[in-house]
């Protein structure tokens, strides 16, 4: 089974410029958090990253800890991107990230030089890279000093092992970096990467009509706990699966479009676990403008909905 890119694949896809760098990044990317894990390369993973790339996505995100298991997503991109791109990584943004808990000991998880730059290594070795595109601090350490964190993203570019740095995590329903973080990244001429912007599925229709056997919150619920599908969480969710059957658009597709109408916002990075998805969060291009009074109805509902898993970090700085 071989691939060649569609030619067209420039055509239609946007493309945002990263603050006020040089770097531009499809409005679209594609997430490898929890669709690209396992001991092997399927043909559903291959497929999901053709249709990508052929619909002008070139930013793949991952993380050490993606899988599952842990450095799994990493390991089969790499395989892919051997298999399949190799011949086109200077059309690939590739970004990856470390934080989270990756090995034992005091030096597996957190934002410390030492485990910082451990895990870009092993990053790179996992993916067969020489370097990264997006190389970030996966979340704020309230216990490093902060020049110590950063200084260690810093050396990671100087070293050749990472071209850029970026930040993360926003949707309809975790609204937190809209309380000045947007304001001070526009201002410093900072591009913001969202970070799961369909809430990890709870943006799409898949839980309106109950909790599907083979969902995340059954399947991973250490990832994404039942309660976040409470009662009042599921009544905005279909208010506002409402107002996207109006404008013609998927719930899913509304979510990515809302993110998209700032300015501000370089890109989301949405998931997927087949190709078909790929093509649905693409579709989200086609309809970006809203009106007031449809931005007035989605703020009756988008609301703070308890389910910011990042709020120690967030919070702490």
């Amino acid at each position: 089974m071989s691939y060649t890119p569609d030619e067209a694949r420039y055509r239609s896809m946007k493309y945002n410029r990263c603050g006020a760098s040089g770097l531009k990044l499809p409005a679209v990317s594609l997430g490898l958090w929890n669709n690209f894990g396992g001991d092997s390369v399927t043909v559903n993973h291959r497929q999901m990253i053709w249709r990508a790339f052929d619909l002008g996505i070139t930013h793949f995100d991952l993380a050490n800890n993606y899988g599952p298991p842990p450095g799994s997503a990493e390991s089969n991109f790499g395989r892919i991107l051997k298999m399949d791109l190799s011949a086109y990584r200077d059309e690939l943004i590739i970004s990856t990230k470390a934080g989270y808990d990756m090995w034992p000991g005091p030096y597996g998880e957190w934002g410390s030089r030492k485990y910082l730059l451990a895990s870009l290594d092993q990053s790179l070795k996992r993916m067969g890279l020489e370097y990264v595109d997006i190389f970030y601090s996966h979340r704020f350490d309230p216990d490093t000093p902060l020049e110590e964190t950063l200084g260690a993203v810093a050396a990671a570019v100087k070293q050749g092992k990472a071209l850029y740095a970026g930040i993360s995590s926003y949707s309809l329903l975790n609204r937190w970096i809209e309380q000045g973080l947007l304001d001070v990244l526009e201002k410093e001429g900072i591009g913001c990467i969202t970070f799961s912007p369909l809430a990890q599925g709870m943006l799409t229709d898949k839980y309106l009509n109950g909790i599907p056997e083979d969902s995340r919150a059954v399947k991973a619920a250490h990832y994404f706990p039942k309660e976040y599908l409470s009662e009042e969480n599921l009544s905005r969710v279909r208010a506002l699966n409402e107002i996207a059957r109006r404008r013609g658009q998927s719930l899913a597709q509304m979510a990515l479009a809302w993110c998209l109408r700032d300015p501000r916002i370089t890109t989301v990075l949405a998931g997927a676990s087949r190709p078909e998805q790929v093509e649905e969060n693409v579709g989200a291009l086609d309809n970006l403008e809203f009106t007031e009074q449809e931005l007035a109805e989605i703020d009756r509902y988008a609301t703070e909905a308890g389910i910011n898993r990042w709020a120690r970090s967030s919070e702490a700085g």
